[in-house]
């Protein structure tokens, strides 16, 4: 069963961002897609988010006293914020739904976006957590109090991220982070999955994979049906969805005035649109 409220705080957020119709997005790599996810930005609004991303940015350094700070600014949002409140007593929810809390030793998060959501989460679990940076080291915070993260003697944990996609960070950082300090990593929740092979990917690594919102068919189905998107919007969905490569290569031959458009628009579209003719990605 879809979750109609995660999904209307999505689209409320903008954490979920759909094209006009025929104006697909441009993205980084030089390829254009029907939609945006910064499923961060459910912690309220997009420049709550990103606020709260500099103020991150600014305490990781400080790798002991960074999880009770951010922590502290959190619950802040938790209290005074309905949509983030709900996301995480949503994601409280789902995780009792589908895990054995009390097989659970550990919950962890990875730097940065993991942390808006892993934190709360095992703190209203009553579980330490496990706060990991980009260079794979890893404090623990248990009952107020932050130490360097020893051995934790093959104690189960359960990663709580925003987003998985290929599971690529996972593969390179947050696994080998928990084999590390002697854990193994035996679940994780995410609150969106992009559906590109990241749970797969994951089962291979012995982790078991549950996702709140899972972006495909039923997905924008229900979106429409709640008039979140409309049918033009709908369609382009679906067909990304189908062959995201060959999807947008037939929108590229159908309408050719779109990279026209991009190379004299704003310098960073047409930087993007120079890089998609340069590899020939659509050609």
């Amino acid at each position: 069963m879809l979750n109609e409220k995660m999904i209307n705080w999505l689209f409320e957020t903008n954490a979920f961002r759909v094209c006009p119709e025929n104006e697909p997005f441009w993205y980084t790599s030089g390829t254009i897609g029907p939609y945006y996810i910064n499923t961060h930005f459910l912690y309220g609004s997009e420049s709550s988010a990103l606020e709260m991303l500099k103020a991150i940015d600014g305490i990781k350094q400080d790798m002991i006293n960074c999880p009770e700070r951010l922590s502290s600014m959190l619950e802040e949002t938790y209290a005074g914020n309905d949509v983030y409140r709900g996301v995480i007593d949503s994601m409280l929810d789902f995780i009792r739904d589908n895990i054995d809390v009390d097989s659970i030793d550990y919950v962890s998060g990875g730097e940065r976006r993991d942390w808006f959501f892993s934190l709360p989460a095992a703190k209203r679990l009553g579980k330490p957590h496990i706060t990991i940076y980009k260079d794979l080291s890893a404090v623990i915070t248990e009952n107020g109090e932050t130490r360097e993260a020893e051995s934790i003697n093959g104690a189960r944990v359960l990663h709580i991220a925003d987003l998985i996609t290929e599971a690529s960070s996972y593969v390179r950082s947050w696994i080998p982070a928990i084999k590390n300090i002697r854990g193994q990593m035996t679940s994780t929740v995410v609150i969106v999955d992009r559906m590109q092979g990241g749970s797969e990917v994951l089962e291979k690594h012995g982790v078991s994979s549950f996702a709140m919102v899972s972006i495909g068919g039923n997905f924008f189905d229900k979106a429409l049906e709640m008039g979140r998107i409309n049918s033009a919007q709908h369609d382009m969905l679906l067909k990304y969805a189908s062959d995201p490569h060959g999807s947008m290569q037939v929108f590229m031959a159908e309408h050719p005035e779109f990279i026209e458009k991009a190379l004299a628009s704003d310098e960073k579209t047409r930087e993007r649109a120079r890089l998609c003719i340069e590899k020939g990605i659509y050609r």
